[in-house]
């Protein structure tokens, strides 16, 4: 009987340790997405950015990424406008620039080596040669590290981050699942990618007639019909704590746009959902009623690059109800791996 119990307690253990991830996985998982959306844009290989960033950040672990989003450690300059914090790196106290989510931070690396004559020539190079991308980061001055090139490309090749160079923002959650398969019990996760999976049927729109050149009034009929089959997309989905309607934001929208779909105001949205503006990003998750006071699960462990929001969003709790059974500053964000409270208060010391 003894042995029968053991063995079944190592299979409950494989299990659960089968879902814990490594730090770097972690970071691959969420901003995977990022990278790839970058890629489109500027045209710098997924891989590259995010061993980058992996490289920079220590899997999201660092001083800069936890309290100022900065993923690839970008000094001040001259040029910039914006926060800053002070961060010892080359030498003491150097200047830093500060972001208000790393999505920031990965657009404003793109540009950066976009942007910059010094990085010119990788624009040069294949896309899908990260070795040369590698080398040519090195020689183009971007790190002092001799080894610079060599540990992008090792990190490269370890993580299998060069798939991500052969994918589009729109199939990038599926090159993620079959990389961690373990993700299929992750309800959210699966969430997003249905979301990604779901076409849109086509659509009818009124376009108002404005006086301008044919070109610039199709441009207006094709921003038009892209946002109409956009929010035709979105599906209700019922949430694992208590079965709460939500959905998942299938590309970048406006607050406004949604309220019209569903019928609820702009404010009871911002309400429920505690945000702070109404831009809304691809793979939010969006509540379309109030959140629960606790989780549907004891704890969680905060993932890399995870706020508590983030959290409050993933478990359907209100955000102040969180803070408040972690005995946690409201606007105090967690450390990677920290034991979040999801339903009774976390013990005093």
């Amino acid at each position: 009987m003894k042995r029968i119990f053991f063995a079944f307690a190592l299979l409950i253990i494989a299990k659960f340790h089968a879902q814990t991830w490594k730090t770097d996985e972690q970071y691959i998982q969420k901003f995977a997405p990022y990278a790839v959306e970058e890629m489109e844009k500027y045209k710098i290989p997924a891989s590259i950015t995010l061993a980058q960033g992996l490289l920079e950040t220590g899997g999201g672990q660092s001083r800069l990424a936890q309290q100022g989003n900065n993923h690839f450690g970008i000094k001040c300059k001259e040029d910039w406008t914006g926060k800053t914090m002070t961060h010892t790196d080359d030498a003491p106290n150097e200047c830093f620039r500060v972001y208000n989510d790393p999505r920031q931070s990965y657009e404003d690396h793109s540009k950066f080596l976009a942007y910059r004559p010094f990085y010119v020539n990788l624009f040069k190079l294949d896309m899908m040669d990260y070795k040369a991308w590698a080398h040519g980061l090195k020689k183009a001055g971007y790190a002092t590290n001799p080894k610079y090139a060599y540990i992008l490309i090792d990190k490269i090749e370890k993580n299998r981050l060069y798939e991500f160079d052969k994918t589009s923002s729109g199939e990038v959650l599926y090159v993620v699942l079959r990389m961690y398969p373990d993700l299929k019990n992750d309800r959210i996760f699966m969430a997003q990618l249905d979301q990604s999976r779901s076409s849109s049927n086509p659509v009818t729109v009124k376009v108002p007639y404005e006086q301008v050149s044919y070109a610039k009034q199709q441009q207006n009929v094709e921003k038009i019909v892209s946002k109409a089959e956009t929010l035709n997309s979105i599906l209700i989905k019922s949430h694992p704590n208590d079965g709460m309607k939500f959905v998942i934001i299938p590309d970048n929208l406006d607050l406004e746009a949604v309220s019209k779909k569903f019928g609820i105001s702009e404010s009871r949205l911002m309400k429920w959902n505690e945000l702070d503006g109404t831009q809304l990003k691809r793979n939010d998750i969006l509540f379309l009623e109030s959140k629960s006071s606790s989780g549907n699960v004891a704890t969680y462990k905060s993932q890399v690059g995870e706020s508590m929001h983030d959290i409050s969003q993933k478990f359907g709790i209100k955000l102040k109800k969180l803070y408040a059974k972690n005995r946690m500053d409201y606007g105090q964000q967690p450390q990677s791996g920290q034991l979040i409270y999801l339903q009774s208060k976390k013990p005093r010391k």
